[in-house]
């Protein structure tokens, strides 16, 4: 139906016949010519109407936004005057002699040209994706999984697909349950990951695989969350931690270089507890100067016990963030507001320093609470965080988890308002992560997840000292995104069990559980080590969008539903009785 896209129209088709499809984007009618921008994935074209051609003009006259419609014309340059540089077309316009309108649009439900909903966005999510913003943004997805596609290839690795009905993978989330009629009661789950089953591949001899799959976990949503999410799956088999963290370094660096045109370097290397210690995150970005400072052993003495009491706590913290020039510009307007902000993170309160004259001493500085500090304490914290005139010091004192947390985010509220985040590109790995972290109830869980390898330990020693145990895995951090995570896999039968008794997981409940991947580690079981990219949380960022669901066709919303198809939906009683399936919820609909 066409010989060209309209983007792709130029000068070198000058005088030549050219046939195009696609929608009105817009329609101008000038001085007895007519005017439209013919639109399709490519970009756009003018196409003018002759009024010489008195049939071909008054059906032009007809033509209304969002008609689809096909045109043959001959290409003309236009004059230098007329050249529009901003579009990709711009140098030439269509000369209509033909038209066939395919198909009518009626008045649109949604203004583009006006601030729109993202509800509204969603629902006519078919109108939202023929905007070019959002078009250049699936097409880029595309790119980028051709790419990764093409560097998987070319290394090795086997695209292999793993069931999407199968038992419960542990990552932390709820499951998606599905029943089943065959065999009534029992319930298939969709998978959180493809985890055991592309270790059965390492099992099954496949040194090397990969998968772009779907993932599905039953969560609680925000911007970088969806119920259904895309990974790029990776596993190898006889490579090490570091090998792979190297083949999935050179991957990113050649999307990167490939389709943005930037190069990303070599990626940094940083312990989890450093820059939980330095950033209050295990995911920090780097563009962002201001780190946390840790002043709990300057503390223990004094008599303030808003400070002394978690800095003589083991599992307290008291750590300080200096902003650096703003004691001015900070009013107590917006101290109040961060200490509101740092409160939703647990915090119980934010205590402050203003440093307006360093040379002065005690009487150089403004808060309500040196006078519970002692000289000897604060010119050691004035020291230690480097403080100048016209700093502000921001302390954080609490449960060294509540301080990590309401400080790591303060610290990126900071960077942001006070323009300190650059605009580089800032990738780092984050590595030796705890083996295990320590729920409210004092139980043990697993920090990743339990098929993780811990580094250096025996099974008994792990068994004997779980909380000092690290396990042997690695994060890939961008712009303080984690885009991809993973770790070396345990390997061995005895080892494996000695995680699930840490993980309170009984023999009995093991073998229900994962018996069958207990059966595999008993027969030669190659060591294995793997990485998953979240893909939608890489792309957001390629293309600098703010929510994954700019960049992923059809999204659910926060509420984890699909307001275009108005799923999730009723099943009716004669299905459910099929499935051996009641619902407790009363049908109000």
């Amino acid at each position: 139906m066409r010989t060209h896209y309209c983007g792709q129209v130029n000068a070198e088709l000058a005088e030549q016949q050219v046939t195009l499809c696609g929608w009105v984007n817009k329609r101008r009618d000038l001085g007895g010519l007519i005017f439209i921008d013919l639109r399709d994935r490519e970009g756009l074209i003018q196409v003018v109407f002759d009024p010489d051609q008195k049939a071909l003009f008054e059906q032009a006259e007809k033509l209304r936004q969002e008609f689809c419609v096909q045109i043959t014309g001959t290409v003309n340059r236009r004059p230098d005057s007329q050249v529009n540089a901003n579009m990709k077309t711009g140098e030439v316009e269509l000369l209509a002699s033909e038209l066939n309108i395919l198909s009518r649009s009626e008045p649109l439900p949604i203004d583009f040209n006006s601030q729109v909903s993202e509800e509204a966005r969603l629902r006519y999510r078919y109108l939202d994706l023929r905007r070019p913003q959002m078009n250049e943004k699936l097409q880029f997805r595309a790119k980028v999984t051709s790419a990764v596609r093409r560097f998987l290839d070319d290394n090795g690795f086997l695209d292999i697909e793993t069931p999407m009905l199968t038992r419960a993978t542990p990552e932390g989330a709820r499951d998606y349950l599905v029943p089943s009629r065959t065999h009534k009661g029992r319930f298939f789950a969709l998978p959180q990951s493809p985890q055991l089953f592309k270790q059965l591949l390492m099992m099954s001899g496949f040194d090397r695989y990969y998968q772009i799959v779907k993932c599905f976990r039953d969560e609680d949503l925000r911007a970088d969350r969806q119920p259904e999410f895309t990974q790029i799956d990776i596993e190898t088999s006889f490579m090490t931690a570091e090998q792979v963290m190297e083949v999935t370094e050179n991957m990113t660096r050649e999307l990167f270089d490939k389709l943005l045109g930037i190069e990303l370097g070599e990626f940094p290397s940083m312990t989890w507890h450093e820059a939980m210690k330095r950033y209050g995150s295990d995911k920090p970005d780097l563009r962002n100067p201001l780190e946390l400072v840790d002043v709990a052993d300057l503390l223990k003495d004094v008599e303030f016990k808003v400070f002394s009491g978690p800095a003589n706590d083991e599992k307290g913290r008291v750590a300080v963030i200096r902003l650096p020039g703003q004691a001015e510009s900070v009013s107590r307007k917006m101290i109040d507001e961060y200490t509101n902000f740092v409160g939703i993170y647990g915090a119980k309160g934010l205590a402050w320093i203003k440093v307006n004259d360093l040379a002065q001493g005690r009487d150089g500085l403004q808060s309500p609470i040196l006078k519970f500090l002692p000289d000897d304490a604060l010119n050691a914290i004035l020291e230690r965080t480097g403080a100048a005139t016209g700093d502000i010091l921001f302390f954080g004192s609490d449960k060294a988890n509540t301080v990590a947390e309401a400080m790591g985010a303060l610290r990126l509220k900071l960077g942001e308002e006070f323009g300190l985040v650059s605009d580089e590109w800032k990738p780092l790995w984050v590595v030796d992560f705890p083996m295990f972290e320590e729920d409210d109830d004092g139980s043990l869980a697993a920090l990743h997840h339990p098929f993780t390898a811990p580094v250096n330990v025996t099974p008994d020693e792990l068994r004997a000292n779980p909380a000092q145990a690290l396990s042997n895995a690695y994060d890939m951090v961008l712009n303080g995104v984690e885009v991809g995570g993973g770790s070396t896999r345990i390997f061995e039968n005895e080892m494996q069990q000695a995680v699930f008794e840490v993980l309170g997981i009984g023999k009995e409940e093991a073998q229900e559980k994962f018996g069958f991947l207990l059966e595999a580690l008993k027969y030669g079981t190659p060591p294995h080590a793997g990485l998953a990219f979240g893909l939608d949380r890489l792309v957001m960022l390629m293309v600098g969008a703010s929510s994954i669901r700019d960049v992923i066709a059809f999204p659910k919303t926060t509420t984890a539903a699909c307001v275009l198809t108005d799923a999730p939906g009723l099943a009716n009683s004669d299905a459910l009785n099929e499935l051996g399936v009641k619902s407790t919820v009363e049908d109000t609909e």
